[in-house]
Parts: C-alpha cells; sequence; structure tokens
C-alpha cells in the first residue's frame, strides 16, 4: 500500500465514521520527534451549537491544551500531523478498530480488527468527568465487587475506590501510549486480593486498547481465587484468569508486566525479584509495611538523635526501603519512577514504584556506589530485594 493510499484510506474511515456517527474516538501518538512539545492527541466528537466539532485534546509534556474544530478543519489537521509530526494513530468506531503505523522510513500500514467498543461516547461538551472505567449498569464485575449498586452508580462507601481504580488505569495508560490495537501481552497480578485493580485492568486494555491481553492474578486466599473467577466467567473475561497461591511461591516465566500492589513487607521485594528474572518489561509496586529494614537501621551520625522518635523512624524506614528499591531496579536495567499513586487521604498506601525496562543503562557502577552509601549511612545490613537478586 503507497503512502498516499494509506494514509486517504485512514482518512475516508475517519469521515465516514463521524458522518455514519459510528465514531467513538481517535488517538495521535508515537512523535516523530521525542523531544517535541506535543506527546499526544487525543480526538472525540462534540455539539455546539448543533454543530458537529472535533474537540482536540492537545497532551502536552507538561500539560493538556484543548481546541474545538469544525469537522472537516478537524479532519484535515488530524491527517496533516500522521507521517510528519506523529507516527501512530488509533481509530475506534463501533464497526471496527483502524490503526495506521508508519514505520522508521516512513512507511505506512493500515490494520483493520474487530470493534472492541460498541457505543459511540457522549457528544455534549459539559459532560461527565472522563473515566477510563466508567460507572454504568452494564459493568458486571464493578456490580459483584459491590463498587457499584444494581442501578450502576458508585456506592458512596466505595467512592475511594472507584477513585483509585481510575487513578491507577491512568498511570498504566501512561505507560502504554503507543500500544496498538490487537497487541499480545502477557500480565502477572501478584497479591491480587478481592481483584478490584485487577479486573479495571484487563477491562481497560481489551475494552479500550483492544489488546489481546492475558492476566493471571495470584491470590493465596482460596476463596478470593473461587470468587473472582466466578466474576470473570460471568463477566465474559476469558484471558482473566485467578491462581491460588502465594508470591515466593509462584513461578513467573517471561511476562511484559508484572504487578504487586500492596504485598506486604518483602513480599514486594519478592515480587521485584521475580518480575525482573522473567524479564518484565514493566514492574508495578505499591509497596505495604517496611519492617526489614526498620529492624536493622542504626545510625551512628547525626540523624539517630531524630530516629529516636518512633513515628520519624517508622517513616526513615519507608523511604529508605523504596529508595534502595528504586535503586536496585535501575541497577538491574531498569528506569525507574517513584510517585505519591493516590492521595493520602484515601489511604496511607500511597508510594508506587513503576519500573520500565532500559537496556541502555551503563551506571550501574554508579548506580552500586549510592546503594552501598545508603546502607553504610543507615547500618543496614542487606536489603531483602539485593538477597533476592543475588541469588537469582
Amino acid at each position: 500500500m503507497t503512502v498516499k493510499k494509506a494514509l486517504s484510506e485512514f482518512r475516508d474511515k475517519l469521515q465516514k465514521s463521524l458522518e455514519k456517527k459510528i465514531f467513538v474516538k481517535l488517538t495521535i501518538s508515537k512523535p516523530a520527534d521525542k523531544q517535541q512539545e506535543i506527546q499526544n492527541l487525543y480526538v472525540r466528537q462534540i455539539v455546539l451549537k448543533d454543530i458537529p466539532t472535533l474537540s482536540i485534546t492537545y497532551r502536552h509534556k507538561t500539560q493538556d491544551i484543548v481546541k474545538n474544530h469544525e469537522l472537516y478543519e478537524g479532519i484535515n489537521l488530524v491527517v496533516s500531523v500522521l507521517g510528519e509530526s506523529f507516527l501512530a494513530a488509533d481509530l475506534f468506531s463501533t464497526k471496527e478498530n483502524i490503526t495506521l503505523k508508519y514505520n522508521k522510513k516512513r512507511v505506512p500500514k493500515l490494520i483493520v480488527h474487530k470493534a472492541t467498543m460498541l457505543e459511540t461516547s457522549s457528544m455534549t461538551h459539559d459532560r461527565e468527568k472522563d473515566r477510563f472505567i466508567r460507572a454504568s449498569k452494564e459493568n458486571i464485575y464493578l456490580r459483584s465487587l459491590g463498587v457499584l449498586d444494581q442501578r450502576g452508580e458508585v456506592n458512596k462507601s466505595m467512592q475511594a475506590k472507584f477513585k483509585q481504580i481510575n487513578k491507577y488505569i491512568e498511570i498504566v495508560d501512561g505507560l502504554l501510549p503507543d500500544i496498538a490495537s490487537g497487541t499480545q501481552m502477557n500480565i502477572v497480578d501478584m497479591g491480587a486480593g478481592k481483584g478490584y485493580l485487577t479486573f479495571a485492568l484487563y477491562d481497560y486494555l481489551t475494552q479500550t486498547k483492544g489488546v489481546v491481553a492475558q492476566v493471571t492474578g495470584i491470590e493465596q486466599r482460596e476463596n478470593l481465587v473461587k470468587s473472582c473467577n466466578a466474576i470473570a466467567q460471568k463477566s465474559g473475561f476469558t484471558g482473566l484468569k485467578f491462581t491460588e497461591g502465594t508470591i515466593a511461591e509462584h513461578t513467573v516465566n517471561e511476562t511484559d508486566m508484572l504487578i504487586a500492589l500492596h504485598a506486604c513487607d518483602t513480599a514486594t521485594d519478592d515480587a521485584i525479584a521475580k518480575g525482573i528474572a522473567a524479564n518484565a518489561k514493566t514492574i508495578i509496586v505499591a509497596p505495604c509495611c517496611h519492617h526489614q529494614i526498620r529492624e536493622q537501621m542504626k545510625c551512628n551520625n547525626s540523624l539517630r538523635h531524630i530516629l529516636n522518635f518512633g513515628i520519624l523512624a517508622e517513616r526513615q524506614a519507608e523511604m529508605v526501603t523504596d529508595g534502595l528499591r528504586a535503586l536496585l531496579l535501575e541497577k538491574s536495567g531498569y528506569k525507574t519512577k517513584v510517585f505519591e499513586f493516590i492521595s493520602v487521604e484515601h489511604t496511607a498506601k500511597n508510594v508506587m514504584i513503576v519500573a520500565e525496562k532500559d537496556d541502555d543503562r551503563t551506571d550501574i557502577e554508579e548506580i552500586t556506589a549510592k546503594i552501598n552509601s545508603i546502607k553504610t549511612e543507615f547500618g543496614i545490613d542487606y536489603h531483602h530485594l539485593e538477597k533476592r537478586l543475588d541469588e537469582n
């Protein structure tokens, strides 16, 4: 398919989806220049003063700017950036999913997939706040888990949980900006619990992004495993399963993403070590409890006067534990970020570590020196993750 023909066919499908009112959304991604200010374009259709309009969100590195364009002006604008400043586009309609991808030589490829979104989105300008996972009576798993009532509305007692679910999916969305519909992914969620976030992740990947996902939730409580498998079956989530077992016992083969949210103390380290050993492209953990380092800390410097106060020693242990985890991940060839997952008013367990595979790391010796310096400063003999990595 020639360059002009591929782009022309994509434009034709976009225009027809809008005119036939089967358009759901359009995402423009993969900047040709990674340093350019605008990273993505998110396109939706709205109606302003009875006029069909394309509302485009221009995602910059530090902010979002929304501009509204008359329908055909918007189509022309979208088409003009493809193959130039952006190299990928994903068009979702209720009829089909269309992906347009350019290779390094700027040769396009048009891929057609089965539709994964069967309802068009609201075209009102002042719409309800965007959410990755929406409250709806059709959402079987959120109703079964008690997040939604039978009318599809969020239960008052579950408002914080619903917000946490969407924040989690927002984070994952930011890690997969260029993923194309039809991509296959293998994901392991260690310590899945009741499955709130595991179900939401599978829903988002398969129904919103069109990914062919195999998600396995590991949980040691037999009753939760049975319950979650029943809900998955009821929801028609054929690629989602829950398996009974502990993090330490479970064998992880090669995987694209490993997740461990609120695994207690050294179980987080066990999960990270398994993710590294399995060559996971992405590792996401939200640690819980930090006893292993807290019990070792014995500073011989001025910090000892501060650490005599129990609550401050506890907080310092959390920072040191998670800081070393981030550095050990970087030493193992990952690019790491540590940030607040969700406001502390919703949960005290609000730190998240996200690591993405980085095969170009050359600063291993420097990172090792940093780790050793921190251990010396705080009188730490060993970090459990360090021990697990040495064993591997």
